[in-house]
């Protein structure tokens, strides 16, 4: 299974696998009651619209699909990249999808089009990670290149470069208060950055092996990391403390079964 999403009203959960399928989990059951089926390679991600209406899904095919989920059909098909597609993100209002590749590429798309409206290529390895800011008019790209960049919607150049992660870039993940974001990478580290003086306030260590997954909370609160030390951590976004760590198997329990696939 290479990515999971959870509804917005926390009834459904989408997976993507690398047998290139989409399957949706009734979250309560467990059980899988739909698969989407489109994909010609593995399904890197799956995120739904912030008003659950659609998913999303990018794949190693160089496509990204929008599913209506009233029919458990493909509304769409976003076409023109050149490689792999790393992460999407939908903007708040739902109106923009920006997605990252693994060509160095970040590209802005309009949902009701399906039309390419912006390209950036300033980074210089794979993009894993992009996320809007809760207003919609930034965005936030994490590359292997080690650095994220700060983007405006309506500019074609990048505004900031953050740098300081000594590592590959595996998540960046924008607080709804705006002007916090915070990084993960190889190096085993999340650093939070004030958007606003594009300056590194904190670095968080704790984690033992590389951190590739980490999202604030709905109040910005908390901000919850996974790593490859089979741990979930959830932090104080404030003071950067640990407040629980969850070892070992933190979904054993949940019933869930009939995924094939195993790259993460």
């Amino acid at each position: 299974m290479a990515s999971v999403a959870l509804s917005p009203d926390d009834q459904t959960i989408a997976s993507g696998s690398e047998d290139q399928t989409i399957k949706l989990w009734n979250m309560h059951t467990g059980r899988c009651f739909k698969t989407l089926q489109g994909h010609d390679n593995l399904v890197r991600m799956v995120v739904f619209s912030p008003d659950g209406q659609t998913l999303a899904s990018s794949s190693d095919d160089q496509t990204i699909k929008l599913w209506d989920l009233s029919k458990n059909s493909c509304l769409r098909t976003l076409e023109g990249e050149l490689s792999r597609v790393c992460s999407i993100a939908f903007s708040p209002d739902g109106h923009w999808l920006a997605s990252g590749s693994s060509d160095g590429t970040v590209r802005l798309w309009d949902t009701s089009t399906a039309q390419c409206l912006q390209i950036w290529s300033d980074h210089s390895d794979w993009v894993m990670s992009v996320d809007f800011s809760s207003n919609g008019e930034m965005l936030a790209s994490g590359s292997g290149d080690g650095t994220v960049r700060l983007w405006k919607i309506n500019d074609d150049k990048c505004f900031g470069v953050l740098q300081g992660h000594t590592a590959f870039i595996w998540s960046v993940s924008f607080s709804p208060c705006d002007d916090l974001l915070a990084s993960c990478s190889n190096d085993r580290t999340i650093r939070f950055w004030k958007v606003s003086t594009q300056e590194c306030w904190k670095v968080i260590y704790g984690h033992t092996s590389l951190i590739n997954s980490i999202s604030f909370s709905s109040d910005g609160q908390l901000l919850a990391s996974g790593s490859n030390d089979e741990t979930i951590k959830l932090w104080d976004s404030k003071t950067g403390k640990c407040l629980k760590t969850l070892i070992d198997r933190p979904y054993e329990g949940m019933n869930i079964t009939g995924v094939e696939g195993g790259r993460i």
